[in-house]
């Protein structure tokens, strides 16, 4: 093992037996939120801080339905480099303006402090306890750069540029590929081909991402959310047409790439994993199964080769005392299928099946290891309601909710404050057929847009403006595999 290698591991070590220390007093979970593109996730930590601290409806939660969970409040922020989740302003968007909060950009962490009663005998006599609940917010372009720690960059190179080449990828990238064929490994470096070649492959990775083809991010994701290391060197870098085992010869252009890779994955991808990653106990990855299937069989197979490599990122297995002393594991994984409001409820268990069909693989690598794999169909704001449409003689189930401004139903273009009502289709019963080409079309087989799934403004939610409880759909079930064991 490198001496960096060394270091990196030992500080992990170190960050583990403080946050081991911490927890023996004060009990908690830190709870790591991502996804992939468009996925929900400010959304959904919204919604879940408002069903703890709200007592929203949740009956399959089994602390909050036996009457043991007291109370659930806001602390103040665990870590002071870190930014906090701003709950207040993205529950004021949802409720008070109706739109959806501003996307993942950056880490940020919230801390939940959950007061219960425990259901063991002697938690019974020793009165409540607490449970200290720390969410960590990242994107999940950061997740996917994991994967680079292992890589070489001749090897990051060569797969980058395979998976480019293909399926709807190709046409994406065709200016990109025209530049690269300009390049000559072993040419000199050049600062000005360099820049060139790393703004054309990133907008290629943007053009992946957007809703018409729907592919899932590749890395490296900095280059997508560069924040603060926009322009930098160590952001100025692509791949070059090298073969995975290709050693660069110093003063060319492939030793200028592969040095600012090298970096990059030292300066960035290591520190993301060493201080925030490497000290989660659990972790939910939040997945637009819909725009996949919506945008056919590119962006399926693409999500799919996205979720293992996801789930390759993670250190799976039970944590006992130890582990969780020197070298904490995540011990339960949640994958949640957003935007199940976009279907009728016959078809949520069928979404399930579908994501359950995508990850299947990669669960059995991580259940074997010991680690719980759950999957759901989630809505975490419940953005619709069902009703039913006569057609022909038949009624249709439909959803009904406002779409958002701008948003087409045939040729009506909406306003933004008008209701419709959308007959969503069906998904198959087998998970199988509709992860074909032709499974499942949504909207589109009705000629109403080129992508499927509408986009709908949160709904009104009435009550008391102290305690909004924002409708989802088995928002319950998620708290109670993340949870339920630690509330007992």
């Amino acid at each position: 093992m490198k001496a960096a290698d060394l270091q990196n591991e030992a500080l992990i070590v170190a960050a583990s037996v403080r946050d081991a220390a911490v927890g023996a007093l004060n009990p908690s979970i830190r709870l790591g939120v991502t996804g992939l593109s468009r996925a929900g996730k400010t959304v959904f930590i919204t919604a879940l801080v408002n069903a703890l601290v709200s007592g929203a409806r949740l009956p399959l939660f089994r602390a909050f339905a036996d009457g043991r969970l007291i109370a659930a409040r806001l602390s103040p922020q665990p870590d002071d480099a870190v930014p906090r989740f701003d709950i207040e302003t993205h529950l004021s968007a949802v409720l008070d303006e109706r739109r959806w909060p501003q996307s993942t950009r950056r880490i940020s962490e919230l801390r939940i402090v959950l007061e219960f009663q425990s259901d063991t005998f002697i938690g019974r006599r020793l009165g409540t306890s607490h449970l200290t609940l720390d969410i960590v917010d990242y994107p999940g372009e950061w997740l996917l750069d994991l994967g680079l720690m292992g890589r070489t960059y001749a090897q990051f190179s060569a797969e980058t540029l395979a998976m480019s080449r293909k399926g709807a990828r190709a046409s994406l990238a065709a200016e990109w590929h025209a530049h690269l064929a300009t390049a000559d490994a072993a040419a000199p470096e050049s600062e000005s081909w360099a820049k060139a070649s790393s703004e054309l492959f990133t907008h290629y990775l943007r053009a992946s991402r957007t809703a018409r083809h729907a592919l899932s991010a590749l890395p490296p994701g900095r280059f997508l959310l560069p924040g603060d290391l926009e322009g930098s060197p160590v952001l100025t870098f692509a791949p070059l047409d090298v073969a995975a085992d290709a050693v660069p010869a110093p003063g060319t252009l492939h030793a200028m790439m592969a040095r600012r890779y090298d970096s990059y994955v030292a300066q960035v991808v290591k520190p993301f994993f060493r201080e925030h990653f490497a000290r989660l106990d659990r972790q939910i990855v939040l997945v637009d199964v819909l725009a996949a299937l919506d945008a056919g069989p590119d962006a399926v197979a693409d999500l799919e080769s996205a979720l293992s490599g996801v789930l390759d990122a993670f250190r799976h297995g039970r944590n006992s005392w130890l582990t969780s002393l020197f070298r904490p594991r995540v011990d339960k994984i949640l994958f949640a299928a957003t935007k199940a409001d976009h279907l009728h409820h016959t078809s949520h268990d069928r979404l399930e099946a579908i994501l359950g069909r995508l990850v299947d693989r990669a669960r059995q690598r991580a259940s074997f290891s010991g680690a719980e794999v759950e999957v759901l169909a989630i809505a975490a704001v419940r953005a619709t309601r069902e009703a039913s449409a006569r057609q022909d003689g038949q009624d249709l189930p439909i959803i009904v909710g406002t779409p958002e401004p701008g948003e087409r139903s045939g040729d009506k273009v909406l306003d933004g404050e008008e209701e419709i009502g959308v007959f969503p289709g069906d998904l198959p019963a087998d998970p199988a057929i509709a992860l074909q080409p032709g499974g499942y079309r949504g909207r589109a087989e009705t000629g109403e847009g080129d992508v499927g799934i509408i986009r709908f403004r949160p709904p009104r939610v009435e009550g008391s403006r102290d305690k909004p409880r924002l409708p989802h759909i088995r928002m319950d079930r998620v708290l109670q595999f993340l949870l339920g064991d630690k509330l007992a």
